[in-house]
């Protein structure tokens, strides 16, 4: 994939829309922000549905993308990262639930959930397992429902930047201490 892919049309036709990163070894050294989301599609379904989009995993992942940036602003992110939010790294990891009688994660879309980020270049998206899935009780089969199951996904969003050093030791960020300056 490019690195001036947009996955959004409609971020596209406006002149934004998250990208790869330049480099493909490009990580957060600097951490400047995290937030946690999460998201449900209680018509989930445990089964990718036939467009190949994931099901309600892809659904309650998009929501729980979606939970975790749209309440926030981060207007000095232009200032603090090189490059501005165009040059922004974003760091998606998705805890997804099980597939039913296995131990890996429900399939997610992941083109799908990129097109949510207006800005910013897309670092790998990790997806555990984790999340939630439960029985409702119910089908609606109105609403695509297959079965009864509802499908919860935890989502962390991490931004910053690469400041281009490496040290063999550093694997991720700089760590902090609640003391400031620390």
């Amino acid at each position: 994939m490019s690195s001036t892919q947009s996955w959004s049309e409609e971020w596209k036709t406006l002149g934004l829309g998250a990208r790869l990163p330049k480099d493909d070894g490009s990580r957060l050294t600097n951490l400047l922000f995290v937030q946690m989301g999460f998201g449900v599609d209680q018509h989930g379904n445990d089964a990718s549905n036939a467009s190949g989009s994931g099901g309600g995993a892809t659904k309650a992942a998009i929501r729980a993308v979606r939970n975790a940036i749209e309440f926030n602003s981060i207007p000095g992110v232009i200032e603090a990262v090189p490059g501005g939010r165009a040059e922004m790294l974003i760091s998606v990891k998705l805890k997804v639930p099980t597939k039913r009688g296995s131990t890996d994660p429900m399939e997610v879309n992941l083109n799908e959930v990129a097109s949510v980020f207006p800005y910013g270049r897309l670092l790998p998206m990790e997806v555990v397992v984790g999340g939630l899935s439960f029985n409702t009780g119910r089908i609606v089969r109105e609403l695509g429902d297959e079965d009864d199951v509802a499908v919860c996904v935890a989502a962390c969003i991490s931004i910053g930047y690469d400041n281009g050093q490496r040290d063999d030791d550093e694997k991720s960020h700089k760590l902090h201490d609640t003391k400031d300056g620390v």
